[in-house]
């Protein structure tokens, strides 16, 4: 008989885990450490060689997972004899294993309940053993207070539990959304295995994680995922570390965190990529956040387009790289729907005296609108167009200049492209005069 029970046992156990995902141990565990217990064993009435060899019978019809047979046979041994209690709990309990087989599972838990019923006049390690089986089979059915009470009724006779039954409840009641509770257990479980010296498993600290973040327990959720990053170094792990450091306000931590996670080679994402380079910026290291991004682009991770490449150019400029700034800021504002790059490549053709280019990407800005001032545009081309010494064309550009300033209210702007205006007079007259004096 206990050959039997044991193969039950094992195969429920075995299916829970495939049907229901639970983490936990087999069951067959917990009754081996009862039958450990220090207590004395519990006296039982012995079962009959007839009952024996009926069970059998249905045995094999369980092995050839024939369950329509091996139930016929157990519920014709309940409807013919009176049984002592062990008897009718080991005809119940394999009834439970193979309505459960047969995924009824209202059935198996009926069935499963008459084994408790019986309570100590069946093997104490069955008895308990069913109780943690109600558990998890209610936990299936998403009976999550019957299988609270069930594990509670199981935790009371159990010999010195283990840290799975409380991972157990916390799973529990995180589906009941008691997360206070579920925090409790599951903590509870993490305590218990690492006295014990067994290995945490990674859903249990995730799991733990989450109800943190749902309580809003910002130090715990960031103190979990430090243990979740030294011990299952994943990507998501670093990310949500370094976004719960951006939002408690800790940008050097999250700046660090993120940069950790890229030189260990695990960004995956087109966000991974552009946040650090973005944390890179804001703590003026532009020529790291360039090396970022170069290497998300060169991967196709990030996408090549206006907005990204917008971003590397910006990087590259800032650090001095401005060769390479142009041709990024050339690419990306013949993506963009503005002219707000070219815009910005106008001033960087003036700065790096390209002046025929800045007159080009002026023009290209002012035609694709959109930017920010419009002014301002004028007068870059003006600047350039005099030092290719365009003055007429300059004039007209500082006359655009002078104007938008105008209507924009924009002062300053206004001021200095007057003053372009008068110096380009002046010198149209001051070339005038040259030209007559030497006429004579």
């Amino acid at each position: 008989m206990r050959y039997i029970k044991r193969i039950l046992s094992g195969a429920l156990v075995a299916s829970l885990l495939m049907a229901g995902g639970l983490t936990l141990a087999p069951i067959t565990a917990f009754a081996e450490e009862e039958e450990r217990s220090d207590r004395p064993t519990r006296r039982v009435p012995t079962i009959s060689e007839r009952v024996f060899k009926k069970l059998a019978e249905a045995q094999e019809a369980v092995d050839a997972k024939d369950f329509n047979t091996a139930a016929n046979v157990l519920l014709s041994m309940l409807d013919s004899t009176r049984y002592n209690t062990n008897e009718v709990g080991q005809i119940h309990n394999m009834l439970g294993f193979v309505y459960f087989s047969k995924e009824d599972y209202k059935n198996a838990i009926k069935h499963y309940k008459e084994v408790a019923k019986v309570g100590e006049g069946v093997p104490e390690g069955l008895e308990t053993t069913t109780l943690y089986t109600l558990a998890q089979l209610s936990f299936v059915i998403e009976r999550y207070q019957d299988a609270l009470d069930y594990m509670e009724q199981w935790i009371a006779k159990a010999n010195n539990p283990g840290h799975d039954p409380h991972i157990f409840m916390g799973q529990v009641y995180y589906q009941m959304k008691d997360y206070r509770n579920a925090v409790i257990q599951v903590e509870k479980g993490i305590k218990i295995a690492e006295e014990r010296n067994v290995t945490t498993k990674e859903q249990w600290w995730a799991l733990l994680n989450f109800l943190y973040f749902e309580q809003e327990n910002w130090p715990k959720v960031m103190s979990t995922l430090e243990t979740m990053v030294k011990r299952w170094p994943k990507r998501m792990y670093w990310v949500r570390l370094a976004g719960i450091h951006g939002q408690e306000g800790d940008e050097k931590k999250q700046l660090w965190t993120m940069e950790a996670a890229w030189h260990a080679k695990m960004f995956e994402q087109q966000a991974d990529y552009t946040n650090l380079a973005g944390l890179l910026m804001q703590d003026e290291v532009p020529y790291r956040a360039s090396k970022v991004m170069k290497e998300g682009l060169d991967k196709k991770i990030v996408k090549r387009d206006s907005g990204n490449l917008r971003a590397y150019g910006q990087a590259l400029q800032l650090a001095q790289e401005v060769d390479s700034a142009i041709n990024v800021f050339e690419e990306a504002a013949k993506m963009a729907d503005d002219g707000k790059i070219y815009e910005r490549l106008a001033q960087l053709y003036l700065d790096d005296d390209k002046y025929e280019q800045c007159v080009t990407a002026s023009n290209n800005a002012l035609n694709k609108g959109g930017v920010r001032k419009t002014q301002s545009v004028y007068l870059v081309r003006g600047m350039c167009q005099n030092s290719m010494d365009r003055l007429g064309d300059a004039r007209g550009s500082f006359v655009s200049c002078r104007n938008e300033a105008r209507n924009a209210k924009d002062d300053t702007n206004q001021r200095i492209c007057q003053q372009w205006i008068t110096y380009i007079d002046r010198e149209n007259a001051r070339r005038e005069a040259l030209a007559k004096a030497n006429a004579r």
